[in-house]
């Protein structure tokens, strides 16, 4: 793999911005290399092998260097090539203050004059070289702010391990605990103008003299009267508390509080330690990236250039800061000390994951379960046109019943496969989607996984359906009493439980963590909103259909003779029809909940306009509902109204806000400045087709319901699976625009709630 993709490949993905453009640097060695060749005019396979010819400067320096003072013959060899080092100098590389408009100070800065410009093609090394400074600079500027913004951040992790250990000392024994105060009150009120961040403290309950004699830092319980904890954990009924009641921040001193006080912490730290890994990790690549194009330099130019600069670079703050490594140990020291017990081995796993690893047994079921797929869908085709199904006089009684059973995980399936083709594309175009939905380390699916998921789903529906279809011919199943209309059940029970299954298989964590995002949704505004929270609702919406096929289920095998496939007692109760309008409007409701919540938090007004968008969109699912049950002109105008306005509303908002697309000014006319994809055209036919498939709403008032080839059943099934294409093109742009705000403000770690706040002016570390 070259150089520039494998650079590529090891950025953060949100600081891509702050790496040094190597492309950009490229592009202009190309050049100077195209204007050497047209001087040479030599075929391009040889232009590398052969030396550059001596220019006139060169010439001139040899014959007047021939009328220089002689030297004498006793000189030393050193000093006469000193000599000829200073006449081959390509560059001189100096530091200097600059005015920082921005932070109102001087920063320092890197120049390099380049001693050649008078020669043939000097002009475009010379703006090699302001490029290469322009580039060098700002990698020195990004990597010192986020250094002092991680020593920062240890000073803070610091004095919460103060009080993370006085808790723990004042809980485990309060009697020591106070003999602990009392024999440390001379080194209370002490400053620490010269400690040493994230410092690892000792908690022994008893000081020794040999201890503070060797300097060490004994842990304070005078802490604990100048901090409030944050350590509630957030559920509806402290929410509720929250509103109607103001909860005690004080402390309690027992061991629930040092548990969750532990958990946030340890959670704190490995985010820290994340990042001091990424800054490390930054300040290599881009020293490597610049050895890279020198020596690229020196190749083309046949020059030596590259001493003198990358002399500088090891000179200069980017290689001669220390800070990260000296905090990654300290970090990894207090880490395993507090948080492992000391084990090493368990604190370096957690610190250092390994790197997900593909297997290719992954691969292997993939293609299994897609072939079964096609195979059960042929053979499920072949039966129904050997038998003339489609003719049959329970043609009807079947797409009424059966049909909308199955079609559920249809539903369902498509929309993971849509989920699989979105991962695959962020993983493509480095979109961090782990990190934006919170995932934890190694544990999000990547598309071949989630395809398997998809296909195995497919599988088992394919396999009820074609079973389904045959017990029915079958003369001793054929009485619809037995095992036969049972099926769609069963799937449906064995889905479930594999859901919430406890132990540790079909990938835990993942389903763990869907539930835990649908039980926010479920509360919703008792929980603050999360992107995954929100992002899971608006899947919700695009699914009313499977919900209302849930709703039949419930109806069918509770209330309905499903033995007999009898669904009248569903189809004609009224309490069916107004329940099949809530369960419609439950999704949207619940973004409407979410949207209010988002902004009481955060007094956005953003979210209240939001907020308004849906419950248009909930009048609008409900005339057209009332419209499609009841009929008649007044509501026929009145869905379309509500339909038209709601559409337009959802359209400029998934375009605009949801994309970030349609800016006048920006530098791709119409969309964005930032594009990942790396055709704008693209972008433009997912603005169509999201307009398109939104209209499908106008089948209803148009009354385009059945077909004389296909039943309306399978007609709303159809515009049902276009709506879930559409949600599929949407998430890929969503998490796109979302990608880009976060490359934008350089947030590449989750920022984590700590537990502890002291009182302001208040620092004992």
């Amino acid at each position: 793999m070259k150089f520039g993709k494998e650079f590529a490949s090891q950025m953060v993905p949100e600081w891509r911005e702050a790496y040094m453009n190597y492309n950009y640097l490229k592009t202009l060695l190309k050049q100077i290399l195209i204007f050497h060749r047209r001087q040479t005019r030599l075929p391009e396979n040889h232009v590398n092998s052969l030396p550059a010819p001596p220019s006139k400067a060169t010439s001139l320096k040899r014959r007047v260097s021939l009328f220089r003072a002689f030297s004498g013959l006793t000189s030393r060899y050193g000093n006469n090539s000193l000599k000829e080092d200073k006449e081959d100098e390509v560059i001189l590389v100096s530091a200097m203050q600059q005015a920082d408009e921005e932070q109102g100070e001087d920063v320092q800065s890197y120049q390099t004059v380049f001693l050649r410009s008078s020669e043939e093609g000097g002009d475009l090394e010379l703006v090699f070289f302001r490029g290469l400074d322009h580039e060098f600079n700002k990698v020195i500027q990004f990597y010192k702010s986020k250094v002092e913004e991680v020593v920062k951040q240890a000073d803070e992790l610091s004095q919460q391990m103060d009080a993370l250990i006085a808790l723990r000392i004042k809980v485990t024994n309060p009697t020591a605990a106070a003999a602990v105060a009392a024999a440390m009150s001379p080194f209370i009120n002490r400053t620490n103008t010269g400690s040493i961040p994230l410092e690892v403290i000792h908690e022994d309950q008893q000081p020794k003299r040999t201890e503070v004699a060797k300097g060490y830092q004994m842990a304070s319980l005078e802490v604990l009267n100048h901090v409030k904890v944050n350590v509630a954990p957030e559920t509806p009924i402290t929410t509720m508390k929250n509103v109607f009641k103001s909860l005690s921040p004080n402390l309690h001193f027992n061991k629930s509080e040092v548990k969750v006080a532990e958990e946030k912490l340890k959670q704190a730290f490995i985010e820290f330690h994340e990042k001091l890994r990424f800054l490390k990790n930054y300040a290599f690549l881009n020293q490597l990236a610049f050895s890279k194009i020198m020596k690229k330099y020196d190749k083309i130019t046949s020059r030596n250039a590259s001493d003198a600069y990358m002399k500088m670079v090891e000179e200069s703050y980017l290689s001669q800061s220390d800070e990260v490594s000296k905090l990654i140990e300290r970090v990894e020291a207090v880490f395993i000390k507090h948080f492992c017990n000391g084990n090493r081995h368990q604190g370096m796993d957690t610190l250092r994951p390994k790197a997900k690893r593909d297997k290719h047994r992954i691969t292997f079921f993939v293609g299994c379960f897609f072939g079964l797929s096609l195979a059960l869908t042929v053979a499920i085709i072949v039966s129904v046109h050997a038998r003339d199904l489609l003719k049959s006089q329970g043609r009807t009684q079947y797409m009424n019943t059966i049909f909308p059973l199955y079609s559920m995980f249809g539903f369902l399936v498509l929309h993971i496969l849509m989920y699989g083709g979105n991962v695959y594309f962020w993983a493509r175009y480095r979109v961090n989607y782990s990190f934006i939905f919170g995932f934890k380390p190694n544990t999000e699916l990547g598309f071949k996984e989630v395809l398997l998921l998809g296909f195995g789903l497919s599988v088992l529906t394919l396999a009820a359906v074609l079973s389904n279809l045959q017990m029915e011919l079958d003369p001793q199943t054929k009485s619809y009493k037995t095992f036969t209309e049972l099926l769609p059940l069963a799937l449906v029970i064995v889905v479930i439980l594999i859901t919430i299954c406890p132990f540790d298989i079909f990938y835990r964590a993942n389903r763990f963590f869907l539930l835990v995002c649908l039980w926010h949704c479920i509360c919703a505004p008792l929980y603050a909103v999360t992107l995954p929270d929100f992002f899971l609702a608006d899947q919700f919406t695009s699914q009313v259909q499977l919900l209302r096929n849930l709703q039949f289920y419930v109806c069918y095998y509770g209330w309905g003779d499903f033995k007999h496939r009898n669904a009248e007692t569903c189809n004609n109760s009224t309490v069916y029809d107004v329940l099949f309008i809530v369960i419609a409007v439950i999704p949207y409701w619940i973004r409407l909940l979410q949207c209010i919540r988002r902004w009481n938090d955060g007094r956005d007004s953003t979210q209240a306009l939001n907020g308004l968008k849906y419950f248009s969109t909930i009048v609008a699912l409900v005339t057209r509902t009332i419209y499609s049950q009841k009929g008649g002109i007044a509501f026929k105008v009145i869905s379309a109204s509500t339909s038209g306005f709601a559409t337009i509303f959802s359209t400029y908002w998934d375009l605009v806000m949801d994309w970030g697309l349609l800016s006048r000014n920006s530098e791709n006319p119409w969309l964005r400045d930032k594009l990942i994809l790396p055709s704008r055209s693209i972008y433009f036919i997912a603005m169509v087709l999201n307009v398109i498939l939104r209209l499908a709403w106008m089948q209803t008032v148009m009354d385009f319901r059945e077909l004389p080839f296909l039943h309306k059943n399978a007609l709303t099934a159809i515009f049902a699976s276009l709506e879930i294409i559409r949600r599929g093109i949407w998430n890929f742009f969503r998490l796109e625009n979302e990608h880009l705000n976060n490359v934008g403000k350089f947030r590449a770690v989750k920022s984590v709630p700590l537990p502890f706040s002291y009182e302001d002016g208040y620092k004992n570390l």
